[in-house]
């Protein structure tokens, strides 16, 4: 009697211990997908002021239209990515577009000198910013996450209930390298 009472309480302990442990997990995984949805909130603020960017270089420099074509297209891929990585690769393509874009507002100095301009441009730094605490705040859930669930004891938990890793927001190679400076 006294050793089924025992038995009864571990598998009692391990139950609790287990449901603990699942609880963390799914906790963690949430964190996850709340900080991907915070990095795409920031993402489409950045989607949501290219056109207007966009439509006010086109008032100055009709003639540059591949460059405002590549800058429609690159947002066109990034609103269409699904995963993060696919979501990395074409948020740097954007990026690329942009510096371009902004290269030739260089050009043009009316343009450079337009106050709605100069608002976009500071508004697309802004959101810039924010987007990179996004994507930080992201890999730091992702970080927490995958060291839950491929820690001991949690990982016999997250392999028995489907908890797999998650991938990082990373930089492209070519971000990764030493900085050029020019003078």
């Amino acid at each position: 009697m006294i050793t089924a009472a025992v038995i009864g309480m571990l598998v009692l302990l391990a139950l609790i211990a287990a449901v603990s442990r699942y609880n963390a997990l799914v906790r963690a995984r949430n964190a996850v997908d709340n900080a991907w949805a915070q990095v795409e909130v920031q993402l489409k603020r950045r989607h949501d002021l290219i056109p207007n960017l966009v439509e006010t270089v086109r008032g100055y420099a009709s003639h540059e239209r591949q460059t405002l074509a590549a800058v429609i297209e690159a947002r066109a891929q990034a609103l269409n990515a699904g995963t993060p990585a696919e979501q990395a690769a074409a948020e740097n393509a954007l990026s690329g577009a942009l510096k371009s874009l902004f290269a030739v507002a260089e050009a043009y100095p009316d343009l450079k000198a337009s106050r709605n301009f100069a608002d976009l441009q500071e508004e697309l730094a802004t959101t810039e910013n924010r987007i990179a605490y996004s994507r930080q705040y992201y890999n730091d859930a992702v970080l927490t996450y995958n060291n839950a669930i491929q820690t001991f004891p949690a990982n016999v938990v997250a392999g028995m209930t489907g908890f797999a890793s998650r991938d990082y927001f990373q930089a492209p190679d070519e971000e990764r390298g030493p900085v050029q400076v020019r003078f």
